[in-house]
């Protein structure tokens, strides 16, 4: 049986409260890094056998703060590379096999990215609002659709998100694999929308906080909600 766990990074330096950090490249704050060894600490015991996450930094120190509780060591795996003769194709997960039982291959993508805010993005949460309105900016950062100015709206991030998912994550799982996908807010929210068949309305009142992890079990062809193996500090409804 596959266990799929879903975190959002842990927080940036650009707060979330304070800034719609979108596609701006953000390393982890001293506080995210802190959220990112707690979930170290809660993972300690489930054994990942292959990671994802963002193109943005974020995840990616998140994700490699969580894998150093691993008795594995984490490695990026990048699927294409250059050569004289143009780009040639790796094999999905392909690493070297002498040393696969060590390590936990990485992958990258922009289909898990957060969602691109348009004339919002790396501004001022309060001056957004008071330049479009309170309900306007709530409903562009919440609501399934519309997005934001010249922005994605959560439906455009849920039709990136998705069928990556369903193409390169299910398979694991379905191979009994143990899956960790390091992602954002709207990414994140995208996926538990489809996982758990939550309608377009009712996804609005779908929150991640930084450093929160979900855990669901595949068993019977189906994605099953457990966080029964969090500590109390990190059983935080969404």
């Amino acid at each position: 049986m596959g266990n799929l766990i879903l975190v959002r990074h842990g927080e940036p330096g650009l707060k979330p409260g304070d800034r719609l950090s979108g596609w701006i490249d953000i390393p982890l704050s001293r506080k995210g890094i802190e959220e990112a060894l707690e979930c170290a600490t809660a993972l300690a015991n489930i054994e990942i056998d292959l990671a994802f996450a963002s193109n943005l930094v974020r995840t990616q120190e998140t994700l490699c703060i969580i894998l150093s509780g691993q008795k594995k060591a984490g490695v990026f795996v990048h699927e294409e590379t250059e050569n004289e003769e143009g780009p040639e194709r790796l094999e999905w997960y392909s690493y070297p096999d002498k040393l696969g039982k060590d390590l936990i291959p990485i992958y990258t993508t922009p289909a898990l990215n957060e969602r691109y805010y348009g004339k919002l993005q790396g501004r001022k949460k309060q001056k957004m609002e008071e330049k479009y309105g309170v309900e306007n900016v709530s409903r562009w950062r919440w609501d399934f659709e519309p997005g934001p100015p010249e922005g994605e709206s959560l439906k455009a991030v849920y039709e990136r998100t998705v069928p990556f998912f369903r193409k390169k994550v299910m398979p694991v799982l379905e191979d009994g694999k143990n899956v960790l996908i390091c992602a954002h807010q709207s990414s994140l929210r995208a996926l538990v929308k489809y996982i758990e068949g939550i309608s377009d309305e009712d996804i609005k009142e779908v929150r991640f906080s930084t450093g929160e992890l979900a855990i669901y079990h595949f068993s019977e062809g189906k994605l099953v909600r457990e966080n029964e193996e969090l500590g109390p500090e990190l059983k935080r409804n969404i």
